[in-house]
């Protein structure tokens, strides 16, 4: 299925129904008077999160939604059918924006969230609403008012426990495929991973979803590389996995470029709890990864991993911190 985050659609509420003007019409009755019914009520407009959706693909081709309109009301006061309510299912995590694209509407964060987004028009009045003493045979009726029309965006901003971020080919998705039953591409190449993966980790009968985020590079934030636009996946993160290349010079260098990028697309990405892990390792002779490591740590002064995702070294040591 094709990962799509954003989507611009257009939401119609069902117009009112008009109300009925007619007369009672039968034998032996000389004053039958007025006897026309309300027209029912249009249908809304519903947006609701479900589970088991990551992906606002469904609004990519069909961009136009409109709910069903109240019948119009009948003789012997029968009142028109309401239309029925439209709903529309999006993932958990999904927000609404107006159509500038700056006021956001409503951000749905639990499973089974509801809100009405377009509301439906009132049924109009039969004649039998206007009788009165002085006015026993009226002809007057109203129309249904007009649903509610807008134009609304959707963006989706994946909701999981620990989101990976680092270089191109630093281990991400190869580490989500090993710990979760996620398949993402594998390859010896960069950018391989070009749109957010999710996967879920079990530790300890303990269920933590994990979001592989496409490489960042420096100059992310100014759109080099794939830019910086799929950061927004990890706002919501409680932690976040950097997975560090050993292989590559100054790691410590490497480290801080994409610390600085995560700064620079939201402050609070910085404050978000971070786990350190060098990858590759089995590439390395021994004496190289004892000075790259020295030399990592003179800089960082924090605790960090050391694995190899290829051969499984130390990923238990590294799946319990992430609980």
């Amino acid at each position: 299925m094709k990962f799509l985050d954003q989507a611009k659609i257009t939401v119609k509420a069902g117009d009112g129904g008009n109300g009925c003007c007619s007369f009672r019409r039968e034998k032996f009755i000389e004053f039958g008077g007025p006897n026309g019914g309300d027209g029912g009520n249009g249908g809304s407009v519903i947006l609701e999160a479900v589970n088991g959706l990551n992906t606002l693909i469904d609004y990519r081709y069909i961009q136009h939604f409109k709910a069903q309109r109240g019948e119009n009301g009948k003789g012997s006061n029968k009142t028109g059918a309401s239309g029925d309510d439209l709903i529309l299912k999006v993932p958990v995590g999904t927000q609404v924006y107006a159509e500038d694209k700056k006021t956001l509407l409503h951000d749905l964060v639990t499973e089974g969230e509801k809100i009405k987004i377009a509301t439906g028009g009132k049924g109009g009045l039969g004649n039998t609403r206007f009788k009165s003493s002085t006015n026993q045979a009226p002809r007057k009726t109203t129309n249904g008012s007009l649903g509610e029309e807008f134009e609304i965006w959707l963006e989706l901003k994946i909701i999981a426990d620990i989101g990976l971020v680092g270089f191109p080919n630093s281990g991400k998705s190869s580490f989500l495929s090993l710990t979760t039953r996620a398949k993402p591409k594998i390859a010896d190449y960069p950018f391989t991973t070009l749109n957010p993966n999710l996967g879920v980790l079990s530790i300890d009968e303990k269920e933590i979803v994990v979001a592989d985020i496409p490489g960042l590079i420096e100059g992310a934030h100014q759109g080099v590389g794939l830019g910086d636009k799929f950061l927004k996946h990890i706002e919501r993160c409680k932690s976040i996995l950097h997975l560090i290349d050993a292989n590559e010079d100054n790691l410590f260098d490497r480290y801080k470029i994409i610390r600085n990028e995560l700064e620079k697309y939201s402050p609070e990405l910085i404050n978000k709890r971070e786990i350190v892990a060098l990858n590759k390792l089995d590439l390395l002779e021994d004496e190289e990864i004892k000075k790259k490591v020295e030399e990592f740590k003179k800089s960082f002064k924090k605790d960090f991993f050391q694995i190899s995702i290829l051969q499984k070294n130390n990923i238990k040591e590294l799946l319990r911190a992430l609980k």
